[in-house]
């Protein structure tokens, strides 16, 4: 059989699968209960009451936030985050001037590093915001990123 052949037998049974009702129709995102609310934020107070908090968030030395000085592309900018916190149960990254600034929320397990890296999108200079919940306090960090257009800076 060729590998062609195989492709197309096996995207006819999971279509098939499918539309039997034998595959979840959620999404993962949906079946973990995501927060929609929180992505579709405008700012850091917003993302707060989102998340579930009350009162306004507090600048605290427990996150510690990476992110490059410059980023030569916006499409591509590397951050993380970590907290050695032990009541920290979920940490969000934000970006002040992107249209929703929520990009990425992270749930930490119980007994684990809460310690998270990954890239992403940035359409102007702006501020990068780590939140992160523990208990019914919010701690962020903040750092500047300015990007570039083309490498060239500014």
């Amino acid at each position: 059989m060729k590998r062609r052949d195989l492709n197309q037998k096996g995207a006819a049974v999971i279509a098939l699968a499918a539309g039997a009702g034998w595959l979840p129709a959620v999404s993962f995102a949906q079946a973990a209960g995501w927060n929609k609310a929180a992505f579709d934020t405008k700012s850091l107070a917003d993302a707060v009451k989102a998340m579930g908090g009350s009162s306004a968030a507090t600048v605290s030395a427990d996150v510690q936030l990476t992110a490059p000085e410059i980023a030569e592309n916006g499409n591509v900018v590397r951050i993380g985050v970590a907290t050695t916190n032990p009541a920290v149960t979920q940490i969000a990254l934000l970006v002040e001037k992107n249209p929703n600034a929520v990009s990425a929320v992270f749930d930490v397990i119980p007994g684990t590093d809460a310690n998270f890296a990954t890239n992403i999108k940035m359409g102007q200079s702006s501020n990068v915001i780590a939140l992160a919940k523990a208990g019914d306090k919010f701690l962020y960090a903040q750092k500047e990123v300015k990007v570039t257009l083309g490498g060239c800076g500014g």
